[in-house]
């Protein structure tokens, strides 16, 4: 199995990070084939979406996000900035890993699916991601 970690700095706001260039370069550099891409966030605080970039669903998770766990003092994790317990809830809704088919070195993606980062976590702007392929 090829395997590589990158670093995504994602500053101090809520961002939709788009990945799939990174994921791309990956493949090249693994020579892949056919196989298995496997992502993976090791964080507790971030997750990973498919998802179309750039016409305005990037920002539409972001406020569904901000409507479904709310940045207030509901959270009884209260460590971090105000509200920060919704970042260690959202790994449960956008889960850590994915896992994308490979056919001939390339990602089988739909025409507008991207791969992100999803983080919401202000108190960390620094993210470690793991790219991995598993040839078929």
């Amino acid at each position: 199995m090829y395997s590589t970690e990158i670093e995504v700095r994602t500053g101090s706001v809520a961002v939709v990070h788009d990945l799939t260039k990174d994921a791309e370069a990956f493949l090249r550099d693994a020579d892949a084939e056919d196989g298995i891409l496997h992502v993976f966030v090791p964080h507790a605080t971030s997750g990973l979406a498919i998802l179309e970039t750039g016409a305005g669903s990037d920002e539409d998770l972001l406020t569904a996000l901000d409507d479904l766990l709310p940045r207030d003092g509901r959270w009884r994790h209260q460590h971090g900035s105000p509200g920060h317990g919704r970042d260690h809830v959202l790994p449960a809704l956008l889960p850590p890993f994915a896992t994308i088919p490979v056919l001939g070195g390339v990602m089988t993606l739909g025409t507008w699916q991207s791969v992100c980062l999803v983080d919401t976590n202000l108190d960390n702007p620094v993210r470690r991601v793991r790219f991995s392929l598993l040839e078929g």
